[in-house]
């Protein structure tokens, strides 16, 4: 990898693409490889990186549908390619809907669904902190784009009472469908809110996870949907809740299922997998595992180990897999047990973020400076 990025990498079929930082240059990149032998088959310059604390601005996973491929940056620079690498069109969404004031650099991925491209701005606004004049327009914001013209189809204005850095949240939007709804969920700014994926209209908000408005409490971690309930994590390893979000309007306490009030994740989104829920407290390097209907816990597994984890877990074939950001891979068995199964030291340095993706039979694992693609001898690859 030409440079440290805190971008999942994206899989379809023969291609992984990849965002990137040129860590020489300052460039900005958007990279496609082939799954199979990594060779390098296009890479686009798209601009330039913005100076932020413990990041750079090519954090926002890029995202596919078959035929196109989309790439955002911090720099809100918006891409689209076809599959050969040909630029289909691009936006410069701080142009026109202003400039984005988070702390860390703005790091939300976008989101397909339905057959529009979403993308969303939790941001601070009354400041920036990187010595830009705050923007005109400083309303956060859901935004659904055309994916084949890159147009606006629409703009949700997200109004908030939350105070300073409360304002800023570094999470994805999430589909979420039950009985018979499509909604795109929302979460930071002291809220999680639920939108009609048709037209953006905010449906319902539940504001428990910060009744008080501390004003230092930002959102990195995005929401995890099982079933009928939306699981969050407070901010800064606060409480773990689960919502039912089966109403409209102002949602109160009595549609939070269950709540978990001993220190949880930060900044890893937590995975809801084969019926079970687990929560990794990134700091203690503590995972936990729940029932996710009622809350009961399974079980708690200390990872032993000094680096944190800021990469979300992923679950694959039966197993639970986290890397730390010195590269350290942990493979765990997905159960009622708690049981690590093998890890393995993969290499890098400080910024080890991406998530581990599972795809066609392979892994794929992203260190500081290099993307590895595991299988085993008689597997995917080695045809």
């Amino acid at each position: 990898m030409p440079g440290p990025s805190g971008a999942t990498p994206a899989v379809w079929g023969d291609r992984v693409f990849v965002s990137s930082v040129d860590s020489k240059t300052g460039d900005l990149l958007a990279i496609a490889l082939d799954a199979r032998t990594g060779k390098v088959l296009w890479r686009k310059v798209t601009g330039k990186d913005r100076k932020v604390m413990r990041n750079n601005m090519a954090s926002p996973s890029p995202i596919a549908d078959g035929k196109r491929v989309y790439f955002y940056y911090g720099t809100q620079g918006l891409f689209a390619f076809d599959f050969a690498g040909k630029p289909l069109w691009s936006r410069d969404l701080e142009k026109d809907h202003g400039h984005n004031a988070d702390m860390f650099g703005y790091s939300s991925s976008p989101l397909l669904y339905k057959g529009r491209l979403y993308v969303i701005a939790i941001r601070n606004e009354r400041q920036d902190r990187y010595g830009k004049a705050p923007a005109a327009k400083t309303d956060s914001y859901l935004l659904a784009i055309d994916p084949k013209t890159g147009k606006d189809l629409w703009l949700q204005a997200r109004p908030t009472d939350a105070r300073d850095e409360a304002q800023e949240a570094y999470s994805t939007a999430i589909p979420y469908e039950v009985a018979g709804r499509s909604e795109v969920l929302v979460y930071g700014a002291d809220y999680l809110t639920g939108h009609d994926a048709a037209t953006g209209a905010e449906l319902w908000r539940w504001g428990g996870y910060n009744p008080r408005h501390i004003n230092h409490w930002r959102i990195i971690a995005s929401p995890v949907v099982g079933g009928d309930l939306v699981f969050v994590c407070g901010p800064k390893y606060e409480h773990l809740f689960a919502v039912r979000p089966d109403a409209r309007g102002a949602l109160g306490e009595e549609k939070v299922a269950w709540t978990f009030d001993k220190r949880i994740s930060d900044a890893s989104t937590p995975l809801c997998y084969q019926d079970r829920l687990y929560v990794l407290d990134d700091n203690r390097r503590l995972l936990t595992c729940f029932e996710p209907k009622t809350g009961a816990q399974k079980w708690q597994l200390q990872i032993s180990g000094e680096t944190v984890i800021r990469a979300s877990l992923t679950g694959a074939d039966g197993k639970v897999y986290c890397i730390d950001e010195a590269g350290e891979v942990v493979v765990l068995a997905a159960g009622d047990e708690p049981k690590i199964l093998h890890r393995t030291k993969m290499g890098g340095e400080e910024m080890c973020r991406s998530s581990i993706v599972a795809a066609g039979g392979r892994l794929f694992i992203r260190t500081t400076d290099t993307l590895y693609c595991i299988a085993s001898p008689a597997g995917p690859a080695a045809k």
